[in-house]
């Protein structure tokens, strides 16, 4: 009898360990099909996906004033995160500004900015937030370092000497930061009540949070036909320099030509037998794409593709009119009408620059003409 319930004991501890292998055997399978059937997230170039942006609820616009604990919260969460931008930043003590979703300076201010002072930030580049002030109508974030170095904690100290008078430890001259900026984001009457994804909504039109690489980030920045043609590496007539880089990353060689009086750049991808790209730019405008394939088959493309926006030219010269005061010198005769002055071929009238007012002489002592005439 014994004996038998040894072996009955055998018997069903050897289907229970076949049944356990057998479970361990199926489970990973079950898994991995399931895995298999999930719809896959949108990708980009490089194979990293697309992390969707879900917008919060929006700010309540009857919220109180944000209390001390969020702005805390706020500045701890905000500070010395990585995000993409989604703009250019001017370079210099000139940030941004942001409210109710629109920049400024925008439009052909903020060019002329970026032609004078060069670009700190450009579309899809990372910027670092490395200060956040919580004020009373706006929420300043200085990136990447600001526009000036700020002081360290011991070049706060002030040491006074005898009878108080302050002894300077260093220099304590403020060292501007070339590649810093800073955006100001305006409010209402105050700075409300809010949580950190409401934040991340407001500075959506010029940071994303939500971006994992600068193509990205870049992308989201272009029109819909310039993302397609980057993403197929495609270049269009019409295209600037910049989505050309994104699209066809930098040219292995560049040549410079002159078409009649037309200065231009080739820049050419590929090397045969393999297609070869000659990507004609005039400035910083894609003005003619000639493609030799592989068979001898010439491709040109000369008529636009796509047409960026550009600044209105006689809304600038309208607008200089009316900064321009109106006793501003002229070289026009009395009674000359404007339209008669011939002007130079880009259209605007040189503006004479106004003599500086006559400073007297001490007597005695002759001035710079009078020198150049006594030597002659």
């Amino acid at each position: 009898m014994a004996v038998f319930r040894l072996g009955w004991f055998m018997e069903r501890l050897r289907g229970a360990s076949l049944l356990l292998g057998t479970f361990f055997l199926i489970a990973p399978v079950l898994i991995f099909a399931q895995t298999a059937q999930e719809p896959a997230s949108p990708s980009v170039p490089g194979g990293q996906s697309v992390q969707t942006r879900s917008p919060g609820p929006p700010i309540d616009p009857n919220a109180p004033r944000m209390a001390k604990q969020t702005r805390y919260e706020i500045i701890r969460d905000f500070e010395t995160q990585i995000v993409y931008s989604r703009t250019a930043f001017p370079m210099g003590t000139k940030g941004l500004s942001l409210k109710n979703g629109q920049t400024s300076p925008n439009g052909q201010e903020l060019q002329q900015a970026l032609a004078l002072w060069g670009p700190a930030v450009r579309p899809g580049d990372p910027a670092h937030i490395s200060f956040v002030q919580i004020k009373e109508d706006h929420i300043h974030f200085d990136l990447n370092g600001g526009p000036v170095h700020r002081k360290k904690w011991y070049q706060h100290i002030q040491i006074s000497g005898a009878n108080d008078t302050p002894v300077q430890v260093g220099p304590d001259e403020s060292q501007p930061n070339p590649h810093g900026t800073y955006l100001d984001v305006y409010f209402d009457k105050y700075v409300p009540e809010m949580t950190a994804q409401q934040l991340r909504d407001v500075l959506f039109p010029v940071l994303d949070f939500n971006a994992r690489n600068k193509e990205e980030a870049y992308l989201d920045t272009v029109p819909p036909k310039v993302k397609e043609a980057i993403r197929a590496h495609h270049v269009l007539v019409g295209m600037n320099t910049e989505m050309v880089l994104h699209a066809k990353g930098k040219p292995p060689k560049k040549v410079r030509e002159k078409d009649g009086e037309t200065a231009y750049e080739e820049w050419i991808y590929g090397d045969p037998p393999q297609d070869v790209d000659f990507v004609r730019i005039v400035g910083e405008e894609v003005v003619r794409v000639e493609t030799m394939k592989v068979g001898g088959e010439k491709i040109v493309r000369t008529e636009k593709e796509i047409i960026l926006e550009k600044p209105d030219k006689d809304t600038e010269a309208k607008k200089e009119q009316e900064d321009r005061p109106a006793n501003a010198p002229s070289l026009r005769r009395p009674g000359e009408d404007t339209e008669n002055v011939p002007k130079p071929a880009d259209g605007v009238s040189p503006v004479p620059i106004a003599p500086p007012p006559d400073i007297p002489q001490p007597s005695g002592q002759p001035g710079p003409g009078d020198i150049v005439a006594s030597r002659r």
